[in-house]
């Protein structure tokens, strides 16, 4: 039974939006969408790793699920998008000239309906023996530039990761390993992935991982490379605007929160500057 009106516990504004607060301390939600360095404001984020053109893999299906993914990193804070599709031996084989061409066909819209945000084609290349044709033609690179987005399964042995790596460095390229939290030979072994990184690797995990979305040790293991200044891009993975959207702004909002302003800055803004200049 509920008490009498004269006794029911009365909770005035301020103590409800404290307690709002309090519920959404560890993920803050950033409305702005703004980091801050040097007192200046950055609206411009980057999301480096997503499936938005639509058609070619198992991402945006539509141009109108590709409309209604940008439309949220619009809301996120996010200005410059590298969309990242699939090549992947017998699973994701589309040419890239139809991937080209679908490209160009988002672009349009995004020119239309996003005058500020910046579109670049890169590449998810998943490892395989025999992929040294593949990195050596600028499609499959991240906006035809030396750095490649390197895939690999969750179950991929330590040794088949650490030479397909360093092929793509013996290659001259620059190794952007994707979504390193999925793979079981690097997880609770940060030596190894400390390897990695002096060999010449750089490191990317997902937003969803940092922010507790894909479960609490993928959460776990991202904050502890974070601490160690291991991670080098932060990726939404989006793949359509369901499970797997983009939080991109949430992401930035609670390293910088948690790790500072200036390591999310180089995330998010200047590590992918330095990569398409």
């Amino acid at each position: 039974r509920r008490p009498p009106k004269h006794r029911r516990k009365k909770h005035s504004k301020k103590n409800n939006r404290q307690r709002r607060k309090r519920c959404h301390k560890e993920a803050p939600k950033c409305r702005k969408n703004k980091l801050k360095t040097g007192g200046t404001p950055v609206n411009y984020l980057c999301d480096m790793h997503c499936h938005i053109v639509p058609g070619v893999d198992d991402g945006a299906d539509t141009m109108k699920t590709a409309y209604q993914i940008l439309r949220r990193e619009e809301r996120q804070g996010v200005r410059r998008i590298i969309v990242t599709p699939h090549f992947r031996k017998h699973m994701f084989e589309t040419p890239r000239e139809e991937v080209q061409d679908a490209f160009e066909a988002l672009q349009d819209m995004v020119d239309y309906k996003f005058q500020d945000m910046e579109l670049f084609l890169g590449c998810e290349l998943h490892a395989y023996m025999g992929m040294e044709n593949r990195i050596k033609e600028p499609l499959y690179r991240m906006n035809g530039t030396r750095y490649v987005l390197l895939e690999f399964s969750e179950n991929d042995p330590e040794d088949f990761i650490r030479e397909r790596t360093s092929t793509v460095v013996r290659l001259g390229c620059i190794p952007i390993l994707a979504h390193i939290e999925r793979y079981i030979a690097l997880v609770k072994r940060l030596p190894f992935v400390q390897e990695l990184a002096e060999s010449g690797a750089l490191l990317q995990v997902n937003a969803d991982s940092v922010l507790g979305l894909d479960g609490f040790w993928k959460k776990q293991f991202t904050h502890k490379l974070l601490a160690n200044n291991l991670v080098n891009f932060i990726g939404s993975d989006a793949h359509d605007v369901g499970e797997r959207t983009t939080h991109i702004g949430d992401c930035a909002a609670l390293v910088e929160k948690k790790f500072g302003t200036d390591y999310a800055y180089a995330i998010f803004v200047r590590n992918p500057e330095r990569m398409m200049n």
